[in-house]
């Protein structure tokens, strides 16, 4: 029989903020009132499909004060830098002149709100953080799913490779994020948000983080 081994693969990194309950009601709280206060937080140049129904935040919430904001910052840059190191075999070093520029923002979705197919192409490394999922209607599986576009999706489909199994199946992958839960990815990987069907509102976190060493 012959050797099957992957040769190409596309790492995920997956973490949870333990205790999250009061930091994400004060990231709920905060991000709630920059919204009503619409234009002056808001994204001025969206480009990727969305609805009114979605909120997107200006890419500066990092460099906020707020001490709810510096406590997710250094969660998710931390796990972030993590990721990296192990994946490139850095040692402490190497990781103390690592320089991450980082863009984050916030989005909050409402009933019927989704956000279209893209990916980062200014960066090496995207995340999203979970603040609240929202109530999801028992009817609807797939809303606000966090859904991942197989690279390998536009390849001919037929009886030869449909069953694959993992990981070398081609279809998408889709994530139900939950309150605390951090998804780390390449920043290529094109993604999006599946429309939300639900009650009150699910919130997250986007970030995306260049890197060079100083």
């Amino acid at each position: 029989m012959a050797q099957i081994n992957p040769i190409f693969s596309v790492p995920f990194a997956f973490d949870r903020l333990d205790d999250c309950a009061s930091l994400n009601q004060a990231l709920r709280e905060l991000f709630l009132r920059r919204e009503a206060q619409g234009p002056r937080f808001a994204n001025p140049n969206p480009y990727t499909p969305r609805n009114k129904e979605l909120f997107e935040s200006n890419f500066d919430l990092f460099s906020w004060p707020e001490a709810c904001i510096a406590e997710l910052r250094e969660f998710c840059l931390s796990r972030i830098a993590q990721t990296v190191a192990e994946l490139n075999r850095y040692d402490a070093a190497r990781m103390a002149r690592l320089q991450i520029v980082t863009d984050a923002w916030f989005h909050v979705t409402r009933r019927g709100g989704f956000f279209g197919v893209h990916n980062h192409p200014m960066a090496s490394w995207s995340a999203v953080y979970c603040v609240s999922a929202g109530e999801h209607d028992a009817d609807q599986p797939d809303s606000g799913r966090l859904s991942f576009i197989n690279p390998l999706a536009q390849m001919y489909l037929d009886a030869g490779n449909a069953q694959q199994i993992s990981p070398f199946q081609l279809g998408n992958h889709a994530f139900d994020l939950q309150p605390g839960m951090l998804v780390i990815f390449p920043s290529w990987v094109q993604h999006q948000v599946m429309p939300f069907y639900g009650e009150g509102e699910r919130i997250t976190v986007a970030m995306n983080c260049a890197m060079h060493f100083r």
